[in-house]
């Protein structure tokens, strides 16, 4: 198989032959007449790549790095956040370890909701959509309209209209020949690669039964401000409000869901389960659960046993299992037997998809080729969003309801002064979900 270790791969195809190619998918462009045509092309003769990075948090930061790390010129031309102080610790961060390919002077650092908007009308052939998940839909949807290359983190949406926004603007990329990559890096790790193919080639027999586990301790927590508005606090906490980030099922234990659904080579058709907040109570915890326990059916009788957790001095696993008639499967590189003997495993390294990623994708993009990703990112968060419905509703809750529902969980709008979509009582609480009662359809 392709050494997908290997930052050349694909290595030697010229800045011309990347032109050419790009300049063929994107002639049909005009099916729709709302998008402009896409600007994949860079300047005649140079094979840097310019990029944007719209979302200056950590993993935006480390994102562009990784960018740097890959094989080829590429340089950072452009940067957006609605906080400033947060893009000038990304820009300083990003400068110390590669100093030589940063060029975003003050002009070219934006600060504001709007900010996005204005890093899309730069001369840059690829965007990083690195912002809480909210945000990411209509990110998507200017970038693809703007004609740039899109890599974005997961999960793609929070809720159901954002997903179907998704799956439009993925569509409408692959028909104008953009590259979409999606932020669930374990599609590039050779050790998840290597036993999943042998788990489809027959391992360990029929799949009948899955695990996958998210169960960690909890993140950050950042103390409110007497000068904050209502929306700069729960932007500042974007973790703990269900518009930003989706809870914790969505924002993390869809890597997890995502593997699974890769494995089957599907999604689940159904879902029940239970959550609550028993330890992460406190008005600084916004509205998500704390834990999440769900079981989800794909169409042909398998089950998913999920679970994800934020609890201290606790059984702490991440990791995606599956049973099969003739034995079982650690999909990080390992199998056994029906006995549980080890009968195969993948060894050392074949991990690090976070890098990997960038240097597949821009490896990609130098060979002409435009790799899209929309597809399974988009599912994968709308199995997440399907079991956050299960939790919160306590009720059996089924694919196509969850995909197909109409609440939509965005602000009225986006400025400081504007009321977020959930707000605190007198006491400083936000309303829980509560089993039985919350609607999710």
């Amino acid at each position: 198989m392709t050494d997908l270790s290997n930052p050349d791969v694909h290595d030697g195809a010229s800045r011309r032959d990347f032109i050419k190619k790009s300049s063929i998918l994107v002639a049909g462009a005009g099916v729709s007449g709302s998008l402009s045509v896409a600007r994949s092309a860079h300047a005649q003769g140079s094979d840097e790549i310019k990029f944007g990075l719209v979302g200056c948090g950590g993993r935006g930061t480390k994102a562009a790095v990784q960018v740097m790390n890959t094989k080829g010129p590429t340089r950072l031309v452009a940067m957006a956040d609605v906080f400033p102080d947060r893009l000038q610790a990304s820009l300083r961060g990003i400068k110390g370890e590669h100093a030589d390919k940063v060029d975003v002077p003050p002009e070219r650092q934006f600060v504001g909701f709007d900010g996005y908007k204005q890093v899309l009308d730069e001369d840059i052939d690829i965007v990083l959509l690195t912002t809480p998940p909210h945000f990411r839909p209509m990110h998507f949807e200017a970038a693809v309209a703007a004609g740039k290359h899109v890599f974005f983190e997961k999960p793609l949406a929070v809720d159901a209209p954002g997903v179907r926004r998704i799956l439009a603007a993925g569509e409408e990329a692959g028909q104008r020949g953009l590259a979409v990559a999606v932020g669930l890096q374990r599609h590039h790790e050779p050790r998840y690669i290597d036993t999943i193919a042998r788990v489809k080639e027959g391992a360990i027999g029929n799949i009948i039964a899955a695990r996958a586990y998210w169960n960690s301790t909890g993140v950050w927590v950042r103390e409110r401000k007497p000068s904050q508005t209502e929306m700069e606090y729960q932007m500042r906490n974007w973790y703990y409000f269900n518009w930003i980030c989706g809870d914790h099922i969505v924002e993390q234990h869809i890597h997890n869901l995502d593997v699974i659904n890769w494995v089957l080579d599907a999604y689940p058709v159904t879902a029940h389960g239970m959550g609550g907040r028993q330890i992460r109570t406190g008005i600084d915890h916004g509205q998500i659960y704390d834990h999440h326990s769900v079981e989800f059916t794909y169409a042909n009788g398998v089950k998913l046993f999920s679970q994800c957790r934020h609890m201290d001095h606790t059984w702490s696993n991440v990791s995606e299992h599956v049973h099969g008639t003739e034995g079982s499967a650690n999909l990080i590189g390992n199998i056994y037997d029906t006995e549980g003997r080890e009968t195969w495993k993948y060894g050392r390294g074949g991990g690090e998809g976070h890098q990997q990623e960038h240097h597949d994708l821009f490896a990609s993009l130098r060979a002409g080729e435009r790799p899209n990703e929309t597809e399974y990112g988009a599912y994968s968060t709308m199995t997440a969003i399907m079991g956050r419905m299960a939790t919160y509703s306590g009720k059996e809750v089924k694919w196509e309801d969850a995909l197909n529902s109409a609440i939509d969980l965005s602000p009225a709008a986006y400025a400081w002064d504007a009321d977020p979509p959930v707000m605190p009582d007198a006491n400083g609480r936000y309303p829980i979900p509560v089993p039985g009662e919350t609607v999710v359809i």
